[in-house]
């Protein structure tokens, strides 16, 4: 496997001059083809309204989608941009040479400060029609307005700041009735709480702005031409209404904090960027007199909010005295200039001039450019035309710059739904790791990149990095798809021979302990990790030789438990003489096979153990094919292991109820050989019905006869029914023994009988004892004294027999006695009968005139009839019409040829007299009489009577109507 890898790394050299030579003629290293299929849109897009004004533009001022624009002297256009078709105009009503100024729109659309040259103000609210003019702000000419933004609603502007050209901030309120008409005046209060000043005394309030963030902190930002301060203060919670006195008459004595530069526009405006409504502006650029002071606001300080304050000079083309900007907006990455006759747009993240639009003579001298906050529309207008930029997808090329400022993960985020543009900014920034020798990140970076492979891993080895190596192939196979099975197995195999080598410098290495530990688990993470499983799985051969080729035998049972190889766990530990090791790894997986393969091994060495965990498996283990193991164990150890595998064979017999014929025989042989006391007990156990019984019989008798184990070989004959072999057998081991096997055979009492005397035989011959002899002749009702006599020898006297002789002869004459009970008993029964007989001879019954046959319901005595002992009477033909169709096949068969030979016995005569004994004379030799024969159609006709008798009880289940025949009698009854 290390010379496929050499090969391998040798083909990465190769490859690596290939790549080279592909660059030199252009072919780009990157997987992607970065082609523009349509011109793309610019971010700044022009659009001209399509509007006429009748008089020239004055000012223009939009919010929340509210246009408001002063045309003219006099005249105020309102329009709603969601219904541009509905124009509202209003006329100030103003006679004398008074113009507007400027106008103030705040953020929700509903509030127009309208500012006059006369130094006057006016309001106007979106839901009516008349404009009101606010008497206390009277001299003043009004520059600028800090809008409340969190206090402010549609009826009432909560607490404003207004700075006027003289350097003073008032503090205001404006309101509105409920009602279209204003009840009091708008102006609920205007008082002075700040003036701002320069070097030279007080200067013109150019922009007001306020903010708060939590806890109920201010910030208010107030600029002047050279000049931008911060006021910073809490207004207790619940008191925001009263104002922002309490912000200012802290810095009563001295100077807040504030940003100068020397040169002078002789105005200055300031312009924020808010992410989203309803939050706080994130970034700020002030136009001024050098340039443009632009950064980010950062919220936590607690003085000065500016952050990353960078300065943007005006280029030569802008010319203070002759061409000054105008005006400022600012977007998320661009804030633009306005020029007399042009519009900048300059990127805020490395001060280039991204967009330069030139406007034409015919349209006029631009005069204003503003945002509107909600929808970031830019709106630019001259006296006679008015235009407007949508911004489209500014963030295309951001990241194009972050890359180059080295702000890589910046410039991911911009382009994450871009892949061509996030490998080129992975790529540039694994290099500038690189460079910077962060190989480890730079590993991470490369990999996530379409970049050769081979020639980023050729960076790597001539770098001597084989942990940034490691971590590169780490992270591009986490990348690989699973098709892609052939670069799994090259990048895994490589990734566990670079682990190996890793782990064999570090573990001689003492001072690097820390280190190999935490490779050592990562090696364990990357060998277990599910996404590598089926790679490994499949590769595993290859990983084993690796393994072995380093002698990393921990790694080879941790490799082995991950792929559940367990066969092989369980060798290595039996070969290191790990038994108990190799125990657990058996008993935690529970895998059947594995125990049948090792047990022979494990039990000649933890017995105990191994029978433990075998019961702990239960039914799951099949006993027969752990007998092997315990025959081989059973043939060299001692008698007390061979307790184990009795135990566990016991186990198997009375806890699982096994009936296996192997498993019972194998234990009938441990007893035998072991424990004969047991034997006894566990046949007896096992009962005397052969069905039952789940040994083999001639194998145990054998087994028992070899050693000797004369009762169980009595008990196994009686099981056997061998009863003669059995008492044969028993009389060597005790007579008693043999007494309770010849009473077994209880329904032979011949066999019982010849038992017995085997018995009497062997006491009377081989023991010598009459008493004894005697005793089983009162043991045993069959045995007479003359069945023994012959047994005894003739110098024996008749007094040992007196008793027995006078006991037969009494036994002899009781049962004659009986029998002549019996005898007289069986005559007077005999009386009885012919008594019995004669009686129902003379037996009659009665029949009236008019009784009826109970079948047919016609007379009965106009035919033969039977009368029945029930009552019930029938003709002769009604009987046998009622009773032939219930008659069993052969009776009916009888009947047939009865009456067909009573038939021929009838005499043709007209006359209506025969002789007294016509009935009477016999017909032949050989015939029957018609007597007879009438009696034998009797006695199968009139048996029973056909309503009383077994007949109508068998019929009780007939139907009425045979199914044969239902359709027919259905049709019947329609």
């Amino acid at each position: 496997m290390a010379s496929i890898l050499d090969e391998y790394e040798d083909s990465l050299h190769r490859s690596a001059s290939v790549q080279q030579s592909r660059a030199a003629v252009g072919i780009p290293h990157s997987g992607y083809v970065n082609a523009r299929l349509e011109k793309e849109t610019p971010i700044f897009n022009k659009q001209r309204i399509d509007f006429a004004p009748p008089e020239k533009i004055n000012s223009l001022v939009v919010s929340s989608n509210q246009l408001c624009m002063s045309l003219g002297k006099d005249t105020l256009l309102r329009i709603d941009l969601g219904k541009p078709d509905e124009p509202n105009q209003v006329e100030l009503g103003r006679k004398d040479e008074a113009r507007v100024y400027k106008m103030f729109l705040d953020h929700t659309g509903s509030h127009l400060l309208i500012a006059l040259n006369t130094s006057e103000c006016l309001y106007l609210n979106r839901s009516v029609q008349k404009v009101r003019a606010l008497s206390r702000w009277k001299g003043h000419l009004i520059e600028s307005v800090g809008w409340n933004k969190f206090l402010g609603t549609e009826t009432n502007t909560g607490p404003i700041l207004v700075g006027t050209s003289q350097g003073q901030i008032y503090e205001a309120e404006i309101s509105v009735s409920e009602g279209s008409l204003f009840s009091t005046n708008p102006d609920q209060y205007f008082r002075q709480v700040y003036t701002l000043e320069e070097e030279s005394g007080p200067a013109p309030v150019c922009c007001l702005e306020i903010e708060r963030v939590i806890e109920g902190k201010f910030f208010i930002i107030a600029t002047t031409r050279k000049r931008l301060f911060q006021f910073v203060g809490k207004v207790p919670e619940g008191t925001e209404q009263q104002g922002f006195s309490s912000i200012f008459a802290m810095h009563a004595d001295h100077l807040p904090s504030f940003r100068e530069f020397p040169a002078n526009l002789g105005f200055s405006e300031i312009a924020f960027y808010t992410p989203k409504l309803r939050s706080n502006p994130r970034s700020f650029a002030w136009m001024m007199g050098n340039g443009v002071l632009y950064g980010t606001l950062d919220y936590s300080r607690p003085d000065s909010i500016l952050s990353d304050e960078r300065v943007w000079v005006y280029p030569s083309d802008i010319d203070i005295t002759v061409n000054k900007p105008i005006s400022i907006v600012l977007t998320q990455f661009h804030f633009l200039l306005l020029l007399p006759d042009r519009v900048k747009a300059v990127c805020t993240l490395n001060g280039q001039v991204v967009f330069q639009d030139l406007f034409l003579e015919k349209f006029g001298l631009l005069t204003r450019m503003i945002k509107d906050p909600t929808v970031q529309q830019i709106w630019i207008h001259t006296e006679k035309v008015v235009f407007r930029y949508h911004v489209q997808r500014e963030s295309r090329d951001v990241w194009k710059m972050y890359m180059n400022m080295n702000k890589f993960d910046l410039a991911k985020e911009y382009c994450k739904d871009r892949p061509e543009c996030l490998d080129i900014v992975l790529a540039k920034e694994a290099e500038h790791c690189f460079q910077n020798k962060r190989y480890l990140d730079s590993a991470k970076c490369y990999a996530l990149t379409q970049n050769y492979f081979e020639e980023i891993a050729l960076k790597f080895i001539e770098a001597k990095q084989e942990e940034a190596l490691m971590e590169f192939l780490i992270k591009k196979l986490s990348n690989l798809k699973p098709s892609e099975k052939t670069q799994t197995t090259l990048l895994t195999t490589w990734l566990t021979e670079l682990y190996l080598n890793w782990l064999g410098i570090l573990e001689g290495d003492p001072s690097q302990r820390n280190l190999y530990l935490d490779t050592r688990e990562k090696f364990r993470t990357f060998l277990s990790s599910p996404k590598n499983k089926d790679c490994l799985f499949n590769n595993r051969a290859s990983i084993y030789d690796l393994l072995a080729s380093h002698g990393d035998t921990e790694h080879m049972v941790y490799f082995a438990v991950i792929m559940q190889d367990y066969e092989r766990v369980v060798a290595h530990h039996c070969q290191h003489d790990e038994y108990d090791e190799a125990l657990n790894v058996l008993s935690r997986h529970r895998d059947e096979k594995l125990f049948y393969k090792f047990s022979p091994v494990l039990i000649q060495h933890i017995p105990k153990k191994v029978v433990d965990a075998w019961i702990s498996m239960g039914s799951r283990l099949d006993a027969r094919n752990l007998i092997p193991a315990l025959v081989n164990y059973s043939q060299s150890a001692s008698t007390e292991q061979i307790n184990e595998a009795i135990r566990y064979m016991e186990f198997c017999v009375y806890q699982l109820e096994e009936t296996q014929q192997a498993i019972h025989n194998y234990l009938l042989s441990l007893y035998a050989l072991c424990r004969p006391d047991s034997l006894l007990s566990y046949l007896e156990q096992a009962g005397t019905s052969p069905n039952r019984i789940h040994y083999d019989l001639k194998y145990a008798l054998r087994l028992c006869a070899e050693h000797g184990h004369h009762r169980a070989c009595v008990h196994i004959y009686k099981v056997m029914e061998l009863y003669e072999e059995a008492v044969d057998l028993a009389l060597q081991v005790d007579v008693d023994l043999a007494k309770s096997c010849a009473d077994l055979p209880e329904d032979d009492e011949e066999l019982r009988k010849k038992l017995w005397l085997k018995i009497a035989r062997h006491v009377v011959q081989e023991e010598k004892d009459v008493k004894k002899a005697m005793a089983c002749l009162s043991s045993c009702a069959l045995l007479k004294i003359e069945d023994v006599l012959p047994f005894f020898p003739d110098f024996v006297t008749i007094d040992h027999f007196k008793e027995a002789i006078c006991n037969s002869l009494e036994d002899y004459n009781k049962h004659i006695e009986e029998l002549k009970r019996e005898m007289e008993e069986a005559t007077q029964s005999a009386k009885r009968i012919r008594e019995d007989i004669q009686e129902m001879r003379n037996k009659y019954g009665s029949v009236e005139p008019q009784e009826k046959c109970a079948a047919c319901d016609f007379p009965l005595l106009n035919r033969p009839f039977y009368l029945f002992l029930c009552g019930h009477m029938f003709h002769y033909d009604c009987l046998l019409q009622a009773v032939f169709p219930n008659l069993p096949a052969y009776k009916q068969a009888k009947l047939e040829d009865l009456q067909k030979k009573l038939a021929a016995t009838s005499q043709p005569s007209k006359s209506h007299h025969r002789p007294k004994d016509a009935d009477t004379i016999s017909l032949g030799k050989g015939q029957q009489s018609r007597e007879q024969i009438k009696a034998d159609i009797d006695d199968i006709v009139a048996a029973e009577c056909v309503y009383c008798g077994e007949l109508m009880i068998r019929s009780i289940d007939k139907p009425f109507i045979d199914p044969q025949k239902y359709e027919e009698e259905m049709q019947s009854w329609l």
